[in-house]
């Protein structure tokens, strides 16, 4: 029998976490929809749960809520459907201004600069023109990705209703599977993920929702044409924690720059993505999603790279939700303390920014 030393312990842990990410990987296709669909399932419970105490049977009650996130759903789709039709239609003129904008930039560079741009014109002239001809293609080849991608989760309202469904029975599941001793230990864990999942989900579509509004009046502010949509699109990247306002502010200001006629008001763009991203992270977010989740910010930004690497844009917004599930899990087990410390906001506190510690630097340099 081999002896356990720490190079075997160390190679057993790396030879696991590889066939994880390898499974993860390759059951992608089927695992995506079924953790999304326990999100989902957290966001609707507040519902199928108050029409069951409405006195409505439980089957009834979670059809009703499925049916109402399903409507929900297929309106932002058709609104976002037709708001880019109109968007399509526009590719020629959007494609003249676009070289004419190139033109302009040439022009300055080559006043500005003395550098003659004649083989860079006709280079950026051709990708432009390429681009904007296969626009209706790349759209089209998008909506047939979806259309893919929507008929690869067609079961998730099936999953949604039987996780609701079966709600009881799962946890009674989970303390079957743990001594009598641990059980109150295990409810208050299963209670706190339940919390926090809830908290998270609902926080997370109504900050979207009141950013979809901001990011349209502000963008109809600064000038610019399609600008319900460019702020709704700007909007749905904020699923994705910290990295979301920063892709999305690239779609107007893309769009600003290479498309508009009036390239100057990237600056507005810029300007009103900056307070965007101070209302988000400092009133809404706070306020509406809450501290629940309380990871830190380091190991939030490693599990959205981790994740759009194993599962794409679906993994960037799924790991941070699961994580702080783990991170719960972490807290209430012997032993797995530490990794709760590693994976939470707690040990930093004397070295955060304070209004005592600005108070404090004003006052000495005063």
């Amino acid at each position: 029998m081999l002896k356990k030393t720490p190079l075997i312990k160390i190679t057993v842990v790396l030879l696991f976490i590889i066939l994880l990410l390898f499974a993860l990987i390759e059951a992608r296709n089927f695992l995506y929809p079924l953790f999304f669909a326990i999100l989902l399932a957290y966001l609707l419970y507040p519902l199928a749960n108050f029409l069951e105490k409405k006195h409505f049977p439980r089957i009834l009650a979670n059809l009703i809520s499925i049916i109402f996130a399903i409507v929900v759903v297929a309106g932002g789709v058709f609104f976002i459907y037709s708001q880019l039709r109109i968007f399509v239609q526009d590719f020629p003129a959007l494609k003249n201004q676009a070289l004419a904008n190139v033109d302009t930039l040439e022009q300055w560079i080559e006043t500005t600069f003395g550098v003659s741009s004649r083989e860079q014109h006709i280079w950026v002239r051709e990708r432009i023109s390429d681009f904007f001809e296969s626009g209706a293609q790349f759209f089209g080849d998008a909506f047939t990705a979806t259309t893919s991608t929507l008929a690869k989760i067609g079961l998730m309202p099936v999953y949604i209703f039987f996780m609701l469904y079966y709600r009881n029975k799962f946890k009674e599941f989970i303390l079957q599977l743990v001594p009598n001793e641990k059980h109150q230990k295990t409810e208050r864990i299963l209670s706190d993920v339940s919390f926090v999942t809830e908290r998270y989900m609902g926080g997370v579509f109504v900050v979207v929702l009141i950013l979809c509004i901001l990011n349209s009046i502000g963008l109809m502010i600064v000038g610019l044409k399609y600008a319900i949509l460019l702020g709704v699109i700007s909007a749905l990247f904020n699923f994705i924690p910290y990295f979301g306002t920063l892709i999305g502010g690239i779609v107007p200001l893309l769009y600003t720059l290479v498309v508009s006629p009036y390239p100057e008001k990237a600056l507005g763009v810029i300007i009103f993505f900056i307070i965007i991203q101070f209302i988000e992270n400092n009133i809404l977010t706070p306020n509406i999603t809450g501290g629940n989740v309380q990871l830190n910010p380091f190991v939030t930004i490693l599990s959205i790279i981790i994740g759009g690497m194993i599962w794409g844009i679906p993994g960037m917004f799924l790991i941070v939700p699961f994580l702080a599930m783990f991170k719960i899990f972490c807290q209430y087990v012997d032993g797995m303390h530490p990794y709760a410390f590693l994976l939470g906001t707690r040990g930093t506190e004397r070295h955060a920014l304070n209004k005592e510690k600005f108070t404090a630097i004003f006052k000495k340099w005063r």
